[in-house]
């Protein structure tokens, strides 16, 4: 099925552009969407007419796009979630879960313009994109971890901190306690 394309859509073409598209993804996603309409004459008589109009919508929500990835652009946002020892997670992180914490950060953005690669199933740092327009996108990260305080120590390492990371956090202090006790115990008893 021809389409004519209403806005760029990824991996498809640009505005104005004639397409030739499985009728079931038209159907389906271009049609209801508006991103596209059928490649008739008269809607190609129409699109021409109303191609400025279109391509200055277009510009306008574009500029605006750029705009807010320039305030989005280097974001973190923490998710605290559920694990095993391992660092596997119990489930996975969505969209909606990162659509969820980037509103939380201040930023509002829709589920569905956030793009996962690969889905995150373990703790960690993970890059995911967010697709303001179908021409701008920022990349953020997502810190995935068992509590705040594992999301700081992640963080600051890069990376995962596995149970065994934190026995040996906890031991250090305990040491450096230890330690500062003697140090005051040592000062009393030579004065």
């Amino acid at each position: 099925m021809e389409v004519i394309l209403l806005e760029r859509v990824e991996k498809l073409g640009q505005m104005g552009q004639v397409v030739n598209v499985k009728p079931g993804f038209a159907r389906n996603y271009l049609l209801p969407k508006k991103k596209a309409m059928r490649a008739t004459k008269q809607n190609l008589a129409f699109f021409e007419t109303q191609r400025t109009q279109l391509e200055a919508m277009n510009l306008e929500r574009r500029k605006e796009a750029e705009q807010v990835s320039g305030k989005l652009e280097g974001l973190a946002v923490v998710i605290t979630r559920q694990a095993a020892e391992t660092g596997m997670l119990y489930g996975s992180v969505t969209a909606r879960d990162i659509a969820d914490a980037v509103t939380e950060a201040g930023f509002t953005i829709g589920r569905n313009q956030v793009v996962i690669d690969q889905p995150i199933k373990t703790l960690g740092i993970s890059k995911v994109r967010v697709s303001l327009h179908p021409e701008v996108s920022v990349g953020i990260t997502v810190n995935v971890a068992r509590s705040l305080e594992e999301a700081e120590m992640q963080a600051q390492r890069g990376g995962m901190v596995t149970a065994a990371d934190l026995l040996e956090a906890d031991e250090e202090e305990e040491e450096a306690g230890t330690a500062e006790g003697e140090t005051g115990a040592d000062e009393e008893q030579q004065a």
